[in-house]
């Protein structure tokens, strides 16, 4: 089967992931209730039962709103970094020490078949971190909520087959938005979140080196970004950048905050 992956729901509401390798299933965040994960688990044929452990990012509510249920209704082990542990605990309730499991910043695991990377980013969290994920001689990247990419980050993302980044906000439409100003101010920086810009800027570095096929673009705001203005940045900051937008040289692909996208192969 190898490495292929679907991005169950994405969004300031709440995110969720599933990777999956020959050998095994996980889950990268559960940012909805348990009932709605099972729901959207359903849409692409998968049950809480077929997976083998949760990932978290971080403990901020729209990735780990029901990952307390979730994790004990099908018993599963979650992973996370010590710091995120402790600031998620009182949210997630009560866990069995057996479910408990630490991948600490910048560390490295093997479930079955399935390689997984964890990389510290910079958001508004206790210790934030993405990961990477490689199978089969493949490599998939997930980079959401980060308020920039630095060179370290940029470092991980290269090599990856495919790559779901964060563009989260149109910058005009957040100013004008209704938030005060001070949530402005956090999502513009350095730890909150990436904008249509930015996004398009640490694509243009990545894509001159032509190892990525494909760039699914994620965690947008329903209030301040819309998927065709995100599209339409991106490739014109590509484009100025001197990267012209060709579907048979890589593709920019849609998530959704309401539904799966379909089950995506990686291959090397």
């Amino acid at each position: 089967m190898g490495l292929r992956f679907t991005v169950l729901s994405s969004g300031s509401t709440g995110n969720a992931t599933v990777v999956s390798s020959s050998a095994a299933t996980v889950l990268v965040d559960v940012g909805f209730s348990a009932k709605r994960v099972e729901e959207l688990l359903k849409e692409r044929d998968l049950s809480g039962s077929d997976l083998d452990a949760i990932f978290v990012t971080h403990e901020h509510s729209d990735h780990i709103k029901g990952l307390g249920a979730f994790a004990r209704k099908f018993k599963l082990p979650i992973y996370a970094n010590e710091k995120t542990w402790s600031a998620m605990q009182k949210h997630v309730g009560e866990i069995d020490d057996g479910q408990r499991r630490f991948l600490e910043t910048d560390g490295v695991m093997e479930l079955f078949d399935l390689r997984i990377e964890s990389y510290g980013i910079s958001h508004d969290a206790a210790e934030p971190v993405g990961y990477c994920f490689r199978s089969e001689g493949a490599k998939l990247s997930l980079a959401t909520d980060l308020g920039y990419v630095s060179d370290r980050v940029m470092n991980q993302l290269r090599g990856s087959d495919v790559l779901v980044l964060e563009s989260n906000h149109d910058v005009n439409m957040l100013r004008m938005g209704r938030y005060p100003w001070n949530i402005k101010r956090r999502i513009l920086g350095d730890s909150g979140h990436l904008s249509n810009e930015a996004a398009g800027e640490a694509l243009r570095s990545l894509l001159s080196e032509g190892s990525t096929r494909r760039v699914y673009l994620a965690h947008l705001s329903q209030e301040h970004n819309l998927m065709d203005l995100a599209k339409m940045t991106v490739t014109d900051v590509l484009e100025d950048g001197g990267i012209f937008y060709h579907q048979h040289e890589f593709s920019l692909c849609e998530t959704y905050y309401d539904k799966p996208t379909l089950w995506d192969k990686v291959k090397a």
